[in-house]
């Protein structure tokens, strides 16, 4: 039966309760889960669309931008996209109890490593249902707790979702506190997740550079950085006409709002003349403003001109920044100044450059020849995603089922001691 808490902490305390008995559910049994979790999401489907319509409501009154917007918007097929998510994941591989290596020791003592689960993991993010649902589900099949804070601007959002997931706990005889939320807490709940040293074991946010930095910062608990997404597209001088119209407005156009979306465009000063027109002619119909420097505006109408901000900015909206380079050295140069290491891309038919690009950008991601689009768990293969660590330790790039786990030493003896 669900205990009646008010407290952050005292929530977090059940939940690392809670995390002993997923840590030691079978395979089975967690998928089992998971899929409880996933028909009780479909079921609420209308009473989630309704809360969300209030937030969105809510939103738009207190200005919320376009691109918040959007991440926040549930309607029925993205709830039953939310749904399928869940499935995904219950059908991947269980990632706890691998074994990664083997040895024996001290004339006999078998040594082996194993994957665990972290325990409870906590995430702060914003105006991200899909993020309640997603991380919720990569717990639990990896045999953590969650511990969620969501923000405002979804709480009525996030409230529905979490209420069916917690009901699919019940009716799986599986506690419930194993999902918490602290989004009625505020920014208090916030503060409380990121001093919870002890309670959560690993804590991973989502959203602006300005709430990452904050969480970077000011947090006790070890943190997995998820970083902005000033995402750069090098259009090389060999580069084919159709592949980069196309790319480019995938990569803008097809949703402007999340961290893989094209932010900055490179192209070759060789390629401007064939290649600039057409591509600011492309963007500018799908409604894109495009930011250029001075050889962009001498080769295109209508460009607004760019202004040192805009190569560090992460529009997340239907604006683009462009610039003429004058090689491929200028073009990693230029990334390495800007980039925040998340995805960066080149569209050339230069085997040498494509190769040359792979080795020398310093990225969790680099692409050549496709859209940035495709930095993402579900199109890695990893049913969803925890975020996209742009960190070096533990994980990078797109965090899926492996990544939620730890490791441990099991040491196997029979009466031996150190010589």
């Amino acid at each position: 039966m669900s205990v009646t808490v008010t407290t952050a902490r005292e929530r977090m305390e059940l939940a690392k309760t809670a995390s002993r008995e997923i840590g030691l559910l079978s395979d089975e049994r967690k998928r089992d889960v998971l899929r409880s979790l996933a028909d009780s999401i479909l079921a609420r489907t209308d009473r989630i669309v309704v809360e969300n319509a209030e937030d969105l409501s809510r939103g738009r009154a207190n200005g919320l931008s376009d691109g918040l917007q959007d991440r926040l918007r549930l309607d029925a097929p993205r709830v039953a996209a939310l749904a399928s998510a869940v499935r995904d994941v219950a059908e991947l591989p269980d990632p706890v109890g691998r074994v990664l290596d083997e040895r024996v020791i001290g004339g006999g003592v078998r040594l082996t490593k194993v994957s665990v689960p972290f325990g409870v993991v906590g995430s702060i993010y914003e105006a991200r249902p899909n993020v309640t649902v997603d991380i919720a589900a990569l717990a639990l099949r990896s045999g953590n707790a969650v511990v969620l804070r969501g923000g405002t601007a979804a709480e009525r959002t996030n409230a529905a979702l979490v209420g069916a997931m917690r009901d699919a706990l019940r009716a799986e005889d599986v506690d419930p506190e194993a999902i918490q939320t602290l989004d009625d807490l505020g920014r208090d709940g916030a503060r409380d997740l990121m001093q919870a040293r002890g309670l959560v074991d690993v804590l991973v946010p989502r959203g602006s550079a300005q709430l990452i930095e904050t969480v970077v910062t000011q947090s006790q608990v070890p943190v997995i950085e998820t970083g902005a997404g000033v995402v750069h597209i090098v259009i090389d001088a060999s580069a084919r006409e159709d592949w980069a119209r196309e790319i480019i407005v995938n990569a803008k156009v097809q949703r402007p709002s999340v961290c893989n979306a094209v932010e900055t465009i490179l192209v070759h000063r060789d390629a401007a003349d064939r290649l600039v027109p057409v591509i600011v002619a492309d963007l500018q119909e799908q409604g894109v403003t495009v930011h250029g420097d001075a050889g962009v505006a001498a080769r295109a109408t209508d460009v607004v001109p760019a202004t040192d901000a805009d190569w560090a900015q992460e529009y997340l909206s239907l604006d683009v920044a462009m610039r003429i380079v004058d090689d491929i050295d200028d073009a990693i140069a230029h990334i390495r100044t800007f980039s925040t290491q998340h995805t960066e891309a080149i569209i050339t038919e230069d085997e040498r450059n494509a190769e040359r690009f792979l080795a020398e950008v310093d990225a969790a991601v680099v692409v050549v020849n496709a859209s940035t689009r495709f930095t993402d768990g579900g199109e890695f293969g990893f049913g969803a995603e925890v975020g996209i660590s742009t960190q070096k330790l533990h994980a990078r790039g797109p965090m899926g089922l492996p990544e939620l786990t730890s490791v441990k030493w099991l040491a196997r003896g029979a009466g031996h001691v150190r010589a």
